[in-house]
C-alpha cells in the first residue's frame, strides 16, 4: 500500500512538473508591447491583400453590391431629400466637448468635436491594456488606429479622387444653388481643389469618410470582442450627434458603410492570421454538404458534416 501511495504521489508530481514546463511563459509588459507593435506593423501589406480578397473572392456577390449601389445613386434625389426633410430636423443633440483646450484649435479633425469620442477611447484602451499587459486590448487599439488611417487613405486619396462626386445642396431642388453644391445626383468626375486631405467640398461626396471610419472602427471592435451592441451603438450616437454637418447623398453613406466594414474586417482577419487565431477559427467551423443519393440500398439525402 505504501509503495502504491508513494508511486502515485511521484507520478502526480511528475505530471504536474511536465505540465508546468509545457505551459508557455507569459510575456512581460515590454515583450507584449513589442510583439503587438511588430505584428501590427508587419501585417500592413497583408491588410491590403485581405482587403483585395474581400472584393475579388466572390465577383458575383461584388456585382450584386455594385448593382445595388447604382440603384441607390439613381434614387438619391428622392431618398436624400427625404433625409433632409424628415431625419435631420428631428435629430438635434450634441455630445459634451471632451477635447482638451490646447487641442481645440487643432486642424486634425479626429482630435476634436464628436470624433474625440472615438479617438480618445481608443487611446485609453491602448494605454490601459499596456498597463494591464493585455495583448488583446493592445491589438484592438492598434487595429482601430489602422482603421482610421486606412479609411482616410482609401476615401480621401483614392475613391473621392476617382469619383469626384459633388455634394448635395441643402435643400435639394432649391433655386439657390452655388458650386460646388448640386442637385444633380449624377454629378461625378469633378476636380479636387486645395489638396486631397480635408479639401473643400468640391468632388468629395463619395464615399463619406466619417461613415467609412465609423464602420471600420465598429467592425474592428466587434470582431475583436465579439460584441455588436457597444461598438455600433457608440458609432451611431457619435454620427447622429453631428448629423447635419455630413452633407452627403444617401448612397455616399451606404458606400461608406460597406467600404468601412470591408476595411475593418480585412484588418482584423490579417491580424488574426499573424496571431494564429484565424486558423483556429477555421478549424471550429462546421461545413454541411447535402448530396442526393439513389441506389438499391439507399434512396434519399446524404448529409456529410465537416468539423
Amino acid at each position: 500500500m505504501k509503495i502504491g501511495f508513494f508511486t502515485n504521489c511521484f507520478l502526480l508530481f511528475f505530471s504536474l512538473t511536465v505540465f508546468s514546463q509545457n505551459q508557455p511563459k507569459k510575456k512581460n509588459h515590454f515583450q507584449t508591447a513589442g510583439y503587438v507593435f511588430k505584428t501590427s506593423f508587419n501585417t500592413i501589406p497583408s491588410d491590403f491583400v485581405f482587403l483585395g480578397k474581400e472584393v475579388s473572392n466572390d465577383w458575383q456577390k461584388t456585382g450584386y453590391y455594385a448593382a445595388g449601389i447604382l440603384g441607390l445613386i439613381a434614387t438619391d434625389k428622392i431618398t436624400t431629400k427625404a433625409w433632409q426633410n424628415y431625419v435631420e430636423p428631428n435629430i438635434d443633440y450634441q455630445l459634451p466637448n471632451i477635447t482638451p483646450n490646447y487641442l481645440r484649435q487643432s486642424k486634425n479633425a479626429w482630435t476634436k468635436g464628436s470624433n474625440s469620442y472615438l479617438t480618445y477611447p481608443i487611446i485609453g484602451l491602448y494605454f490601459g491594456s499596456l498597463l494591464a499587459n493585455n495583448e488583446k486590448g493592445q491589438f484592438a487599439a492598434a487595429n482601430s488606429f489602422k482603421a482610421i488611417a486606412y479609411s482616410t487613405l482609401v476615401t480621401q486619396f483614392a475613391l473621392k479622387t476617382i469619383f469626384g462626386r459633388n455634394r448635395p445642396n441643402r435643400p435639394l431642388n432649391s433655386d439657390m444653388i452655388e458650386e460646388p453644391w448640386t442637385d444633380n445626383n449624377w454629378d461625378f468626375f469633378n476636380g479636387r481643389k486645395n489638396g486631397f486631405l480635408f479639401a473643400d467640398a468640391s468632388g468629395t461626396a463619395l464615399p463619406s469618410m466619417h461613415v467609412t471610419t465609423y464602420f471600420a472602427l465598429a467592425k474592428v471592435i466587434q470582431m475583436e470582442y465579439d460584441n455588436y451592441w457597444i461598438p455600433y451603438g457608440v458609432m451611431t450616437a457619435v454620427f447622429f450627434s453631428n448629423v447635419k454637418s455630413h452633407n452627403h447623398w444617401i448612397s455616399d453613406m451606404v458606400v461608406g458603410g460597406l467600404v468601412g466594414t470591408l476595411i475593418g474586417r480585412s484588418i482584423v482577419r490579417s491580424s488574426w492570421k499573424a496571431r494564429g487565431i484565424l486558423d483556429k477559427k477555421k478549424q471550429k467551423t462546421i461545413s454541411l454538404n447535402y448530396t442526393p443519393s439513389f441506389s438499391p440500398e439507399f434512396t434519399g439525402l446524404r448529409i456529410v458534416g465537416t468539423f
